[in-house]
């Protein structure tokens, strides 16, 4: 049976929950609108004063589109599948729904790279960054940021697209692209080879810069001024908290795909493999907003008129 002859996909990880199955869709309809609200929110906040056009908000404004890509990726989606009886998928669908989480993933970790290098020199070359860090470098790192994931992911999909099927059950509550890799007739070496190559070539030395970059600033801070250690606090615990929790809920992602969960409670196993797309994209807007007092004074300007 080859992808032409599999018509849909069955999400297994579903089961019933009878009526309060109306609670779980309401409540995921709120994480989705305060998502959109607020990520939104603070791209508008970034857009329309100019006192916010810089580097680093430049790169949260980048963020915070791609937060919106993620969230609505699987959102709708959820919002579908719990209310259904039947949780099947079409293959086109299924397939479009693998390269928009993969390529906000990819996206997510380019640009929290790209923004620790930005605090890197913003902190540890003070005199050189805005010569450095020019309006073309920074739309030439969104762009890649943008742009490289975008040939990665098509690649990726296109090897399994092209791939036949001996199966059709997904065990997930949204399509996964290893899931998908399994339910080949023949051997996945490829994509796995290319996914090997990938992240070893690119995702290790991203992950190699952000480490480099935050011992280079923590050296800064132990070294410098009282004033120096509170501005590279204050600019680089929401993006370090951001990190970690982006790195948390993917490593949980990955464990789930290559590790036999079934011991865990299904509850649970769903919670985990939604956090990455669901908590990041809820936590980014709250972390700078309340964190980065150039957007807390623009808000209140903005709402309540105050100066």
């Amino acid at each position: 049976m080859n992808v032409s002859q599999v018509s849909h996909f069955t999400l297994s990880a579903y089961f019933d929950i009878g009526l309060l199955k109306y609670l779980v869709f309401l409540i995921i309809m709120c994480v989705y609108i305060v998502i959109i609200s607020s990520n939104v929110l603070l791209i508008v906040v970034i857009c329309v004063n100019s006192s916010l056009h810089e580097p680093m908000y430049m790169f949260l404004c980048s963020l915070f589109v791609n937060e919106l890509y993620g969230s609505t990726s699987l959102f709708p989606f959820l919002l579908v599948q719990i209310l259904s009886d039947v949780h099947t998928v079409s293959v086109p669908l299924c397939f479009l729904q693998i390269f928009c989480i993969y390529m906000y993933v990819n996206v997510e970790f380019y640009n929290l790279a790209v923004m620790s290098y930005d605090r890197y020199l913003a902190i540890c070359h003070p005199l050189h960054y805005n010569t450095q860090m020019s309006f073309d470098m920074v739309v030439k790192l969104i762009a890649l940021s943008w742009c490289l994931p975008l040939v990665v992911v098509m690649v990726m999909i296109s090897l399994n697209a092209s791939s036949k099927l001996c199966g059709n059950i997904i065990d997930r509550v949204f399509c996964n692209n290893y899931y998908v890799a399994v339910l080949s007739c023949s051997s996945a070496t490829a994509s796995n080879l290319y996914g090997l190559v990938y992240t070893f070539s690119v995702l290790f030395i991203l992950a190699a810069l952000i480490l480099y970059t935050y011992v280079k600033i923590l050296q800064v801070c132990f070294s410098g001024s009282k004033q120096t250690q509170q501005k590279a606090i204050s600019t680089c615990t929401p993006h370090l908290v951001s990190l970690l929790n982006f790195s948390f809920g993917s490593f949980f992602a990955v464990l789930q795909s290559r590790f036999d969960m079934s011991r865990v409670p299904n509850v649970l196993r769903i919670i985990l493999s939604l956090y990455f797309v669901t908590c990041q994209p809820l936590l980014n807007p709250l972390l700078y907003g309340l964190k980065l007092s150039k957007i807390q004074i623009t808000c209140k300007k903005l709402f309540f008129g105050q100066k």
